[in-house]
C-alpha cells in the first residue's frame, strides 16, 4: 500500500516512513566547466582550421600570380607587334597592355603581402 500511495503522490517511499533523504546534488560548477572546456577546444579547432586554410590561400594566390608573371614573361608582350589600324584589334592590345602594366605593378606588392600572410598564420611551437 505505502508503494502505490508513492506513486500516486510521486515522492520515495521513505519520505512517507518519515526518513531524511539526502539527493545527491549534481555538482554544477564541475558540469559548467565540463561544457565550456568542449566549447573552447571546438572553438580552437575551428580557428586552427581557418588560419592553415588561410594559409594554403595565400600560398596558392602567391603561385596563381608567379605564373601569370612567368606567362606575361615568355609571351614578350605580342601585343606590340600587332596591327593597330583595326579597331578592335586595338581596343584588345590597349585592354592587354593595361593588365600587363598594372600587372608588372601590383604583383611585387601583392605577393609581399602574401608572403607576409603566410609568415603570420605559420604554425607556432
Amino acid at each position: 500500500m505505502l508503494i502505490s500511495i508513492s506513486e500516486v503522490l510521486e515522492t520515495p517511499v521513505s519520505t512517507l516512513l518519515g526518513e531524511n533523504v539526502i539527493e545527491p546534488e549534481v555538482d554544477d560548477l564541475k558540469a559548467i566547466s565540463a561544457k565550456l572546456e568542449v566549447i573552447n577546444l571546438q572553438l580552437a579547432q575551428r580557428t586552427a582550421i581557418r588560419k592553415r586554410t588561410l594559409q594554403w590561400l595565400l600560398i596558392s594566390f602567391s603561385v596563381v600570380m608567379a605564373a601569370v608573371f612567368a606567362i606575361l614573361v615568355t609571351s614578350e608582350s605580342p601585343y606590340l607587334g600587332w596591327d593597330y589600324s583595326d579597331p578592335e584589334t586595338a581596343v584588345l592590345g590597349v585592354a592587354f597592355h593595361s593588365f600587363e602594366w598594372l600587372f608588372v605593378r601590383a604583383a611585387p606588392v601583392i605577393l609581399i603581402g602574401a608572403g607576409v600572410g603566410v609568415f603570420l598564420t605559420r604554425k607556432k611551437k
